[in-house]
């Protein structure tokens, strides 16, 4: 009855809803959470800023109509960095659909062959998807038998940094499909398209918007994403020679100093160990399309959780236990990797606080309980956290691996790992993380389990005191027997830390 992380959770997702970076949300609730850890006795709160390198933005108002051939209303989240309208549009609807992975001669007559249709239009661009019926859902949970295999001392963490599913036959001559965009982007913006839609492509109206990659509104027209419903009601429509006009009504604003982003980071000081510290978070920027819950306020909670558990029972640590909600996450992880290089450098290149670092916990993966851990190291490393939380097999959590990869990706650990430091990332039930509530408009507090909410902050708190308290560091790689970085790291933004 004691826990505060529902409330947190409330605070973050209702009071201060989308969270995109850059914007005055995010400001605001990265502001309330360092005031809010200072009144649980933390202290040295603060912003960490680091320079995000582009304005930010937020919409504050986004209605859409059908008003032809019926009238109705149309369910759609505005992508994001994207222009407003020019007030009120009444614009006809008209579908092109491009060549599929097209030369640039077929792209360019194409694009030609519908110039003269575009001024004015709402543009629905491509064909509406095909969402198959889920006959038989994934599991919720996973089973016991299953996380342990997984968390096998003996098998390897996967690795961040490669990857790739199964590869298309080359088509010689082919577009890559960011050069696509690039086009059609300009072919709409300069024959004075009134807005773009495009389809969701995903079932029971489940929307995720992402963002103009120019993150330069010049470049782009109003573009909303809509959800598969609607946009493939309205391209049969128009398939069917119906007229449909439709009507809307987007207003979208640039935030100049949001250029800035912030790190919001407070902490237990520690004790005779106090230089020492130990790291646990989660990343508290969110898309837009909905109050990122489970993406990631949960994961903000749960830390902060954590930590307050620690301090409520009286602990001195004798490191410094530090929490640090990360911006930028969602544009490839800038916050956590500006914080790395300002305050701790890397392997090939260590800063005067690099040697005292002793691990950092993430969690990033929605609502389900912590179910293990991997962690960055030598196989030593992963013995401490696997003895640490054995106790705690009764709450479904089967101990801990190591890794060896230090590419970027999957979340702000890996910031950790590609610098040669001990990051640590736990392991969840999926519930309905990549099935419903990723990235999309059903992001909201409503689809938080609270009981793995406080189940999970219970093993962190745990396994945060077991490296606060012990005598040695968390094993590190020996000199000579660091991994080498990958060829080519993802993400590739690169940001640079303020001083």
């Amino acid at each position: 009855e004691k826990s505060k992380a529902m409330n947190t959770l409330h605070y973050l997702t209702d009071h201060f809803g989308p969270r995109l970076t850059g914007s005055p949300n995010h400001v605001a609730a990265a502001n309330w959470a360092v005031r809010e850890m200072t009144s649980w006795g933390f202290e040295n709160g603060v912003l960490d800023p680091f320079d995000f390198g582009h304005p930010g933005w937020v919409n504050e108002r986004a209605v859409g109509l059908m008003t032809a051939p019926v009238r109705d209303t149309l369910i759609f989240e505005v992508l994001a960095w994207t222009p407003s309208t020019k007030g009120v549009i009444k614009p006809a609807a008209l579908n092109i659909v491009l060549p599929d992975r097209p030369t640039q001669e077929e792209l360019t007559t194409y694009l030609n062959s519908v110039k003269a249709d575009i001024k004015g239009k709402a543009v629905f661009v491509g064909k509406p998807a095909i969402v198959p019926v889920t006959i038989t859902p994934g599991a919720k949970r996973l089973e016991d038998d299953a996380v342990k295999r997984m968390m096998d001392p003996n098998r390897e963490a996967p690795t961040f940094g490669g990857g790739g599913g199964p590869q298309q036959t080359p088509k010689p001559g082919a577009l890559t499909g960011a050069q696509v965009a690039t086009q059609v982007n300009e072919f709409l913006v300069a024959n004075k398209a009134a807005i773009r839609v495009n389809d969701a492509g995903r079932d029971h109206g489940q929307i995720r918007a992402f963002s103009n990659n120019t993150y330069d509104l010049k470049k782009v027209v109003p573009t909303v994403v809509m959800r598969n419903e609607d946009y493939g009601r309205i391209t049969r429509l128009l398939g069917d020679k119906v007229a449909v006009t439709v009507e809307f009504d987007i207003r979208n604003r640039e935030i100049p100093e949001g250029k800035t982003s912030y790190n919001a980071v407070s902490e237990i000081v520690g004790t005779d160990k106090k230089d020492e510290v130990i790291m646990l978070g989660g990343h508290l920027d969110s898309w837009h399309s909905a109050t990122g819950a489970t993406d990631n306020a949960v994961g903000c909670a749960i830390m902060m959780e954590a930590a307050r558990i620690l301090k409520a029972i009286g602990v001195k640590p004798r490191r410094t236990i530090r929490v640090a909600l990360w911006s930028g996450e969602e544009q490839g992880l800038l916050g956590s990797q500006a914080y790395v290089k300002k305050h701790f450098g890397s392997a090939e290149a260590p800063g005067p606080n690099y040697g005292k670092f002793n691990g950092y916990f993430n969690i990033d993966s929605g609502t389900g309980k912590a179910r293990g851990m991997s962690v960055f190291g030598p196989a030593e490393t992963s013995t401490v956290l696997r003895e640490a939380l054995k106790s705690f097999e009764d709450f479904g959590f089967f101990g801990a691996r190591s890794t060896r990869g230090r590419g970027l990706g999957g979340s702000d650990h890996t910031s950790f790992n590609q610098a040669g430091l001990p990051g640590i990332g736990v392991q969840q039930d999926p519930i309905e993380y990549g099935t419903a509530t990723w990235h999309t408009n059903l992001d909201t507090y409503e689809r938080v389990i609270e009981d793995d909410v406080k189940k999970s902050a219970i093993i962190i708190a745990a396994a945060v005191y077991a490296l606060a308290m012990r005598d040695e560091m968390l094993p590190r790689f020996a000199a000579g027997q660091m991994p080498a970085l990958p060829p080519t790291p993802i993400p590739t933004a690169t940001p640079t830390p303020r001083p």
